[in-house]
């Protein structure tokens, strides 16, 4: 079941005390970047933080699963989190403070 366009909108809303989030569609579903740094995706209907150390002291209470078959585990964030902004951004923020910048792109060469 893809996501809704409604629950990666309200989710964006509600991590946006974060920075400048925006989310993207990637295969069906959603990776949420903020100032450029890719941080979570939600997949049908589920917000998925990249596991961080940070992330995990903060949330010691989220469980770790794949977003979809044969990735590496994340964070998932219950539904029953979703509507504390205040506690979704600060997820945001450690998480994304234990994130490598993302890599720049090579120029394609000319030919």
């Amino acid at each position: 079941m893809a996501t809704q366009v409604s629950t990666a909108e309200y989710l964006t809303d509600q991590l946006s005390g974060a920075g400048d989030v925006a989310v993207r569609k990637m295969f069906g579903e959603y990776g949420v970047y903020c100032d450029g740094k890719m941080f979570a995706l939600i997949c049908d209907d589920r917000l998925y933080l990249k596991p961080t150390e940070a992330g995990r002291a903060f949330a010691p209470d989220l469980t770790e699963e794949p977003p979809y078959p044969n990735a590496k585990p994340h964070l998932l964030v219950p539904e029953e989190r979703w509507d504390d902004a205040d506690w979704m951004a600060e997820a945001a923020r450690r998480t994304l403070g234990d994130l490598p910048l993302p890599k720049p792109r090579k120029k394609k060469a000319k030919t």
